[in-house]
């Protein structure tokens, strides 16, 4: 009855495993597709013993055309099974507090997918002989013990040393470009204005931009000389063209580029799965969305959200263009902005917690804003707190089931955070999707084990029964 429990609770984590984060600011949006490169590490625990966990590479398909490499920087929680991960600025995830996160973004920089010339690598390391799967399990050591302060170790010795040089090779690095958003991505005004600016941030040499379909008649995305845009360079303002008279109403633009993500970007899951820093991309399609909201007299309100590791909530901020008040209920209370000010309430959320939120107003205004906030390791002292001691981490959830992820040897059930049961020694997979804790393909074999298990505990009890009335 346990198994049947779980595999329902597992299922029904899968269905939050899908959500969207309403209102992403742009970049890349990803679907996990497993660990493909990895070989084993040793992580030691709080109470003087060690876990075996698989580390290396996770690749990631891109929504509308692309694929990405990406090591984990979130050791001590589990992947979810296709997990949809968006891109995020260092400073809605653990990294934004980290000192030794600009590190991480030179060990990626400096190693293996990025240093593909394996032997120099080897080399300049004193590592001896690299493979695929040891370069790529020495890097991750080398990220764990700057992300997570974990103390880990790989087993193969060149995959250590590897790990070794790149910790003591190190340097901190700022946070590079993301590849594209909008800010802010939502805007309001008076029809007869031009609404915004909207600031395009890329590192996309160029990016193009559209007007939704449905675009009321008259209004056009312009600079802000009110001539037509079509393409946008890295710090172009965008604007809604709304001529006077319109009748009141919303618009959408879109922009959208073919790029390269920048390496060290981070990707944080839209549900609860590790969260992840770029190791490489193909060129994948990545896209960015901004909204106006006009009137000709009365409140026009805008909203835009956004993680506050550092307070552990959702910033929520509500700006009014209008002339008159606009009143406002968020998370049970009510809230007043003035014609031409904005408010920012910060609404709590638990670290690892889900967060669904709408902002509600006059005349059936809503505007939701959902995902995970996922801002700790931990290996990361809480918002507040002082590092002066290490916080004593916890056993390493499984990251993948008891199934290998395809082509490798050994008895493997991590990911970068999972236990290994057996005597692994990693491997390169060559397809096939990773079996996960939470939500898994593994769900309806868990399932049918429990109902054969349930039903021979059934017949035995009959059999027992029968037994006992023939010998009265």
């Amino acid at each position: 009855m346990g198994l049947l429990v779980l595999g329902s609770l597992a299922g029904a984590g899968s269905a939050s495993a899908d959500g969207d984060d309403v209102h992403h600011q742009g970049g890349a949006v990803a679907t996990l597709d497993g660990l493909k490169t990895f070989d084993s590490a040793r992580i030691h625990t709080g109470d003087g013993k060690t876990k075996s966990v698989s580390a290396g590479l996770f690749e990631m398909n891109v929504q509308g055309g692309g694929r990405l490499q990406t090591y984990c920087i979130d050791i001590h929680n589990p992947t979810q099974n296709k997990a949809k991960y968006l891109e995020t600025p260092w400073g809605q995830t653990s990294l934004g507090t980290n000192e030794d996160a600009g590190k991480i973004l030179w060990i990626l920089r400096n190693s293996y997918p990025q240093a593909g010339d394996l032997n120099a690598l080897a080399q300049k390391s004193g590592a001896g002989q690299l493979s695929p799967k040891t370069a790529a399990a020495g890097t991750q050591v080398a990220i764990w013990r700057f992300s997570d302060g974990a103390k880990v170790e790989a087993k193969n010795a060149q995959a250590e040393k590897l790990a070794d040089w790149l910790e003591a090779q190190a340097q901190n690095l700022q946070e590079p470009k993301t590849s594209l958003t909008l800010g802010p991505n939502a805007v309001s005004g008076k029809s007869g204005e031009k609404l915004g600016p909207v600031t395009v941030h890329t590192d996309a040499d160029k990016v193009s931009v559209a007007a939704d379909a449905g675009i009321a008649a008259g209004v056009k995305v312009t600079d802000k000389d009110g001539q037509p845009v079509t393409s946008a360079v890295n710090g172009t303002e965008l604007y809604f063209d709304v001529p006077a008279g319109t009748a009141d109403g919303t618009a959408s633009l879109s922009a959208k580029t073919t790029t390269q993500v920048p390496v060290g970007r981070a990707f944080a899951s839209a549900s609860k799965s590790q969260t992840q820093i770029l190791a490489g991309s193909t060129e994948s399609t990545v896209t960015a969305t901004a909204t106006a909201n006009w009137a000709k007299k009365g409140a026009i309100p805008s909203v835009t959200a956004e993680k506050n590791c550092t307070a552990g909530g959702i910033d929520v901020t509500v700006s009014n263009a209008g002339d008159s008040d606009f009143t406002f209920e968020l998370a049970g209370a009510e809230h007043t902005v003035a014609g031409g000010d904005s408010k920012t309430v910060t609404v709590p959320v638990g670290e690892d917690e889900a967060y669904d939120i709408t902002v509600t107003g006059p005349n059936g205004f809503s505007e939701r804003f959902q995902g995970v906030l996922d801002c700790e390791t931990q290996g990361t002292p809480p918002p507040g707190t002082s590092g002066g001691g290490e916080t004593p981490p916890s056993t390493p959830s499984p990251s993948p089931s008891d199934d290998t992820a395809g082509g490798t040897t050994g008895d493997t059930t991590g990911g970068t955070s999972g236990e290994t049961t057996g005597g692994t020694t990693g491997g390169t997979t060559g397809g096939g999707d990773l079996a996960v804790t939470g939500s898994s393909s593994a769900t309806p074999m868990i399932a049918g084990v429990a109902v054969a298990l349930v039903a021979a505990g059934g017949a035995a009890m009959f059999f027992l029964r029968r037994k006992k009335a023939a010998g009265r």
